[in-house]
């Protein structure tokens, strides 16, 4: 089984703890960050793919129900909160499952499960050798193959092919979630780069046809480990 990338959006220290404890024993979560506050955990989930996000209720400057008011968050969400009364607003905002404070493990792994079989169900078939991309008014067969890396301009994602270049409003996190990593990954909050088609690899800068592309510190440690 995969492993699910989660984060924990939550400033109280014992219940943090708490969380982060029953996620460390689910061997299909990974845990990838803790944030004690919701704009640190907000910018996180703008250039990282997060599986599913734990999210507190009351939090200082923005609360998590504002969070999930104000941004597009793909991630599954998990309220987690003492406060009975936010169960409904939860809902109307699409989360998964709510926690109320204490839960139990047993209540936690049931929310767990929940998210992983709306992932499983929704999940593409990553034995398929080509994706549909979206360009202007119609979709595009591209070929994973033919892939040589993505770069990210403004709103729109250009995507170097071997036969031509295609421009898509498709964001990272959307063909994160179409290409497998092993395949074409992402290097840079700017960038995708077909493994395969790495020429060279030079102090944090990949050599891939006639462009050389950074690898930041963020996708590091991920980069190295599906190379090796």
């Amino acid at each position: 089984m995969n492993k699910y990338n989660c984060i924990i959006i939550e400033d109280e220290p014992l219940a943090l703890e708490r969380t982060k404890g029953f996620v460390e024993k689910i061997p299909f979560l990974k845990l990838c960050a803790v944030f004690d506050n919701a704009l640190d955990g907000l910018a996180y989930l703008k250039s990282n793919v997060v599986d599913i996000l734990f999210l507190d209720i009351n939090m200082d400057e923005l609360s998590g129900i504002e969070l999930l008011q104000s941004s597009k968050i793909d991630s599954q969400v998990i309220i987690t909160t003492a406060y009975q009364e936010y169960a409904l607003k939860g809902y109307e905002l699409n989360v998964t499952d709510y926690l109320l404070k204490p839960f139990t493990f047993d209540r936690f792994l049931t929310a767990v499960n929940k998210v992983h079989e709306i992932i499983r169900k929704t999940t593409p078939d990553i034995t398929k050798d080509f994706i549909f991309i979206k360009t202007e008014n119609r979709l595009e067969k591209v070929n994973l193959s033919d892939i040589i890396y993505i770069e990210g301009m403004s709103d729109y994602r250009r995507i170097h092919t071997r036969f031509n270049k295609i421009m898509t409003l498709q964001n990272f996190g959307e063909l994160e979630q179409l290409i497998p990593s092993s395949i074409v990954c992402r290097v840079h909050k700017s960038y995708m780069v077909a493994i395969d088609k790495i020429e060279s690899i030079e102090r944090s800068r990949i050599k891939i046809t006639d462009k050389l592309i950074p690898i930041s510190d963020t996708y590091k440690e991920h980069f190295f480990k599906l190379i090796k």
